[in-house]
């Protein structure tokens, strides 16, 4: 799991770029996310290996596009991507580029496991395991570990990493203890990440936020979040991020695969063929179902990013291709028309 220097070429930025991916100022603090943001869990070999060039070369052409919004989490790899992720930046105009990691999650030495593989989704091994901690001292802890990691001197963002199951210390305890790091001008701004929109809507209206992270309920298949987390953000003047604008997978391909997968798992028969369906409309209007699926969440007034899980320079390029394309304002109808999405989802800026 050690992590190895390169070189780099001059850390300009792209004039061209900046152009198509535009930069939005969270709340009251000096925090831009980019609307499109790289996440990093690949960076730290989620599902499978990825090597160091790949990891680099995705960094530099996410960089060359315009993208200074870095997501990562010591969950991601057990630290690799956070590791990685410094690597990558360290050279970088620190006052261009924005990174976010999350608290939560301890990294604890393991050495009877270090022979083992992590059982949590990433390919490395198990030579420390996670520990739930939505204390004061676990959040001081946890952010102090990530510093190390990463070798920035701050971090920009920072999340409270899926607190469902801990929503009182979370917001007694972990969430305090980050607006005072806030306060004090350690961290630029704090939120939390999960992959529920009815709790994120919770410490958006009971405490001071700056921003939430949701993953996967929000997007072109469901739409929860605009029940709940959305209509309090913008009530509140919270950014909301999005993430997992695929679905885990199965709004990624043009035409979904009979092995497409849904919340990490294999779809459902009945979604597989509703997102077919839609994929077809989106043809018809001449642009892809991945296209289209990001144009949808950022045309929402609350959202302020979409963080894309980045492995590969290729797929960096292609998600910064989707992510500029102009989709016609005909597929929302068509769509509402064929009974694919509801009229009432349909974002105001999309109408």
């Amino acid at each position: 799991m050690t992590t190895t220097s390169r070189a780099r070429g001059a850390a300009g930025s792209s004039t061209a770029a900046r152009t198509s991916v535009r930069a939005t100022t969270v709340r009251d603090t000096e925090v831009r996310l980019t609307s499109l943001g790289y996440g990093a869990a690949q960076a730290g070999n989620l599902y499978r290996p990825t090597t160091d060039a790949e990891t680099w070369s995705a960094f530099d052409t996410a960089w060359d596009a315009g993208v200074r919004y870095f997501d990562t989490a010591p969950h991601y790899g057990l630290g690799l991507s956070e590791r990685r992720l410094g690597t990558a930046l360290r050279d970088r105009p620190r006052d261009e580029y924005v990174v976010s990691t999350k608290v939560g999650r301890l990294l604890v030495p393991s050495p009877e496991t270090a022979h083992e593989k992590d059982p949590d989704m990433f390919d490395v091994p198990a030579d420390v395991r996670r520990v739930w901690d939505f204390s004061r001292e676990g959040v001081l802890r946890s952010l102090e570990s990530s510093l190390e990691r990463t070798g920035l001197d701050r971090v920009d963002v920072v999340y409270l990493h899926d607190p469902d199951d801990h929503w009182e210390q979370a917001s007694r305890e972990a969430l305090p203890a980050l607006v005072e790091l806030r306060d004090q001008g350690v961290v630029g701004a704090v939120g939390a990440g999960m992959n529920q929109s009815a709790m994120l809507a919770r410490f958006v209206r009971e405490t001071d936020v700056d921003l939430v992270m949701c993953a996967g309920r929000f997007t072109l298949l469901e739409q929860p979040a605009l029940d709940d987390l959305l209509p309090a953000a913008v009530e509140h003047g919270v950014a909301v991020v999005v993430a997992g604008v695929y679905n885990s997978g199965l709004l990624a391909h043009d035409v979904p695969p009979d092995d497409a997968t849904y919340d990490y798992a294999q779809a459902p028969t009945e979604l597989l063929d509703r997102t077919r369906r839609i994929a077809a409309e989106c043809a018809e209007h001449g642009v892809t179902l991945p296209q289209a699926a990001l144009a949808y969440v950022r045309a929402h007034p609350a959202v302020a990013s979409t963080v894309v899980g980045l492995r590969t320079a290729d797929q960096v390029r292609q998600a910064v291709d989707r992510h500029t394309t102009t989709v016609p304002s005909e597929l929302w109808p068509a769509l509402v028309d064929a009974g694919l999405l509801d009229p009432g989802a349909v974002p105001a800026g999309l109408a």
